[in-house]
């Protein structure tokens, strides 16, 4: 079987809720999987998408139900400026267009051109750096679903004289669109260079920031979403998520 486990709760629970937030599959992911009999309660095979899993019972997978979830392709990329990381608008470049055999780092397939990878927290066409492109719908929700608490770390080059009271401000003390953000840790790691971590991610949000407080931004560069980091890929270039990165970035 390609996954086994025995359920644990202390209440009933929905057999594609359970696979969800075991980070297995999508709920989804989960009904077409019951749908296509690859779901068995203590050795019985399952057909109803509402079946609940009792304490003490054992769920598991069949062998065929990998190859349609390894199908949920990841790929991480350096993104350089110029390049939209959502759907382009009429003249725009999609960071998509990146995924080709030329770009790859490592070992891998790309994708098909018309295969839909949706970003995962956006990254503005004038900024660069990290950028997570997934049809993951579990990956989707442990990055950026409303409960999601990975934070973001960018480094970012600013114009204007950088004073104690406007990084207290870009700190704590800051609203955007009437509503106040959420405390980020900003430095100054040198002359006009600024690191940013922030646990939310607004439109254009540290350039809205910076402007509230008198600072241009010139440069930035996305380096890290929670465990996951840029490191040494190089820009314009991509590679695959391995399974390992997958699953820090589903614990949080």
């Amino acid at each position: 079987m390609a996954w086994t486990r025995t359920y644990d709760g202390p209440e009933p629970q929905r057999v594609n809720k359970w696979l969800a937030q075991s980070g297995v599959c999508s709920r989804r992911e989960a009904e077409d999987l019951i749908a296509r009999g690859l779901v068995s309660i203590d050795g019985e095979r399952i057909a109803d998408p509402g079946r609940k899993i009792v304490r003490g019972q054992t769920l598991s997978l069949a062998d065929a139900s990998q190859a349609g979830l390894a199908a949920a392709i990841s790929v991480v990329i350096h993104k350089p400026v110029g390049f939209v990381s959502a759907q382009p608008e009429p003249g725009q470049v999609p960071a998509a267009r990146l995924l080709v055999r030329a770009n790859l780092v490592g070992e891998g397939t790309p994708p098909a051109p018309d295969a839909r990878l949706p970003p995962l927290g956006r990254l503005d066409q004038d900024s660069r750096g990290l950028l997570l492109l997934s049809q993951d719908g579990v990956l989707a929700k442990a990055v950026i679903g409303p409960d999601s608490t990975l934070d973001k770390e960018y480094l970012v080059a600013v114009s204007g004289a950088v004073t104690a009271k406007k990084l207290a401000l870009l700190r704590h003390g800051l609203e955007l669109d009437g509503r106040q953000l959420k405390p980020a840790i900003v430095e100054e790691i040198a002359d006009r260079r600024l690191r940013f971590v922030l646990r939310e991610g607004r439109n254009r949000q540290i350039r809205r920031m910076a402007e509230l407080v008198g600072l241009v931004v010139v440069d930035l560069l996305r380096v890290r979403i929670g465990p996951l980091a840029l490191a040494d890929l190089p820009e314009g270039r991509w590679r695959l998520l391995t399974a390992s990165e997958r699953a820090l970035l589903i614990r949080g």
